[in-house]
């Protein structure tokens, strides 16, 4: 190889370079800009894990802010303080203590709460019927309407014409066939609705019926769960519930 053409060789491979370096220069920047973007953004969890017994943790849900006891938090991933888009708690009824952390009631499905199905209760459906178990939701409302708007403007659309009233006051009026709440009854409190209701299912020959209360507060909606038996002192179940909420919304 002559002179000319070694020199010729490298001259190409150095104006490869030049060529590249401009377009290195403008790459890094964005790398570390996309690096410095990916860090801050990245979803961050708790080191270690929350213990159970350790002091209430606020949440935020919908930008409301509950003071939550690790110990009723049904999900370790939800154990940790700062903003949900959705937390599940469940507490000891009637005291409204969290479950001993022993407990294998916390994991019982909410249809299993009663006594139990026709091939007979499971050990963690006989320990939820020993102690009760009410099962909290905190959510963001979203562009559902407040529940005291549905009771007023989208349950009437869909109950049927017959009712019935037990001696505690409550009116017990089923959804129509074919509707969205089919197989479902509203109860409510005769002299005042505002003061208590819940959509409850029926008892089955293999399901105990299951009540649901929710109650928004502000932004965020709670959803009540609770077995339908409790209807018998409907007055004790609904002050539980403004104490309960009481204490995770202290404010």
């Amino acid at each position: 190889m002559t002179i000319q053409a070694a020199f010729s060789q490298k001259l190409r491979r150095n104006s490869g370079r030049f060529v590249l370096l401009p377009f290195a220069v403008f790459i890094a920047p964005l790398l570390a800009a996309g690096c410095f973007v990916a860090y801050v953004l990245w979803p961050t969890w708790p080191s270690a894990p929350v213990a159970l017994d350790a002091p209430a943790l606020p949440v935020t849900i919908a930008g409301v802010l509950f003071e939550v006891p690790p110990a009723a938090i049904r999900s370790a991933l939800q154990r940790h303080a700062g903003p949900h888009e959705r937390i599940d708690l469940a507490f000891v009824w009637p005291s409204l203590m969290p479950p001993e952390p022993s407990s294998e009631a916390d994991d019982v499905p909410l249809g299993d709460i009663g006594d139990g199905s026709a091939a007979g209760p499971s050990p963690k459906t006989e320990a939820a019927d020993a102690h009760g178990r009410l099962f909290v939701t905190l959510t963001a409302l979203g562009s559902l309407l407040p529940p005291d708007e549905r009771l007023r403007g989208v349950y009437p659309r869909y109950l049927g014409a017959q009712n019935s009233a037990d001696a505690n006051g409550l009116v017990i009026r089923p959804f129509r066939t074919g509707t969205p709440y089919e197989g479902e009854d509203l109860v409510y409190f005769a002299q005042n609705a505002n003061r208590f209701y819940a959509s409850c299912t029926r008892r089955s020959e293999f399901m105990p019926g299951t009540c649901i209360q929710e109650r928004a507060l502000g932004a965020a909606d709670i959803t009540l769960r609770f077995p339908r038996d409790w209807l018998g002192d409907w007055q004790t179940v609904a002050s539980g519930f403004d104490r309960l909420i009481a204490q995770l919304h202290p404010q």
